[in-house]
């Protein structure tokens, strides 16, 4: 799609990674004429300015999504209400409005106690993809190729809407899915939320223990790899953590019970039970990278 003009102007709310990539990947495509970018700290949209990520900038939200034919919401789930109630009153027809939030459910009750009624433009979307760094120095154009893109229509979004979200993130190199709001965040809870609470988690326990500066002195590649996420943002996780409580507890209480089934084995000695479990997980794993080739 290089070359094809998608996007007349963008406005992108919260110029970070999430924010800061799609614009870069926008324009490396050729796929957008102008990007504004909002948020309430000068310094840091200076610098995204600077760095050639958005055009030009504004501290309010109103002015910053006038005239605007797609706007992109990437601040935290906590905040997303507020923004949608600040956008409320210059919504157009012409304006395709979505989201980067990983918990559809608490973006769409946010938009419906801002909008009252549902914009026939909103598209609510959530793109898999990131990495533990945060702010706008850590965009970069390529985030988003090959990866997957979820969007999660609501029976008020127009077609045209959903087209225009598909197309700006295919520009991206990203693929692009439709599945329901409570698919969405029960699958999210069990591959992103969960192992991010398990990688907060393990280093939380470890950091208070007594020996915990011999214990990540001798930390392996292993112990990195695992637990390289427990750099993420920790404002942005709590907002996630109450945003898909239910579905996130769901899923921590059903890996405890798991988890006390191992200890067990360990316990008793269960070479079976361990073996099974071993053999059962690197089969999973072998055949998810193997299809992700």
């Amino acid at each position: 799609m290089m070359g094809q003009k998608i996007i007349n102007k963008l406005c992108i709310i919260g110029v970070g990674l999430i924010g800061g990539s799609l614009a870069r990947a926008l324009k490396k495509a050729d796929a957008v004429d102008e990007v504004v970018g909002a948020g309430r700290d000068v310094t840091h949209l200076e610098k995204a300015k600077a760095l050639g990520v958005i055009d030009t900038f504004e501290t309010d939200i109103t002015l910053a999504v006038k005239g605007c034919d797609m706007v992109v919401v990437a601040v935290p789930l906590g905040a997303m209400q507020f923004i949608f109630e600040k956008i409320s009153a210059v919504i157009t027809d012409d304006m395709v409005i979505t989201d980067v939030g990983s918990a559809k459910g608490s973006v769409v009750h946010a938009a419906q106690s801002a909008f009252k009624t549902l914009p026939k433009t909103f598209v609510p979307g959530h793109p898999i993809a990131g990495t533990e760094k945060s702010g706008v120095e850590a965009s970069f154009s390529e985030l988003y190729e090959n990866r997957r893109i979820i969007i999660t229509p609501l029976e008020t979004s127009s077609g045209n809407a959903v087209s225009k979200v598909k197309s700006m993130w295919q520009a991206c190199g990203a693929d692009v899915v439709e599945t329901s709001i409570e698919h969405h965040d029960e699958v999210l809870a069990a591959t992103s939320h969960l192992p991010h609470m398990l990688a907060f988690s393990l280093v939380d326990t470890l950091a208070k223990m007594d020996s915990k500066n011999e214990i990540f002195d001798f930390a392996a590649g292993g112990f990195r790899d695992f637990t390289r996420i427990a750099s993420s943002d920790p404002d942005m996780w709590r907002d996630i953590c109450l945003a898909n409580g239910d579905a996130l507890v769901a899923m921590i209480k059903k890996f405890s019970d798991d988890l006390q089934l191992l200890s067990k084995a360990i316990e008793n000695n269960d070479s079976a039970y361990l073996e099974k479990t071993f053999s059962r997980a690197k089969k999973a794993r072998d055949e998810f990278c193997e299809d992700k080739k």
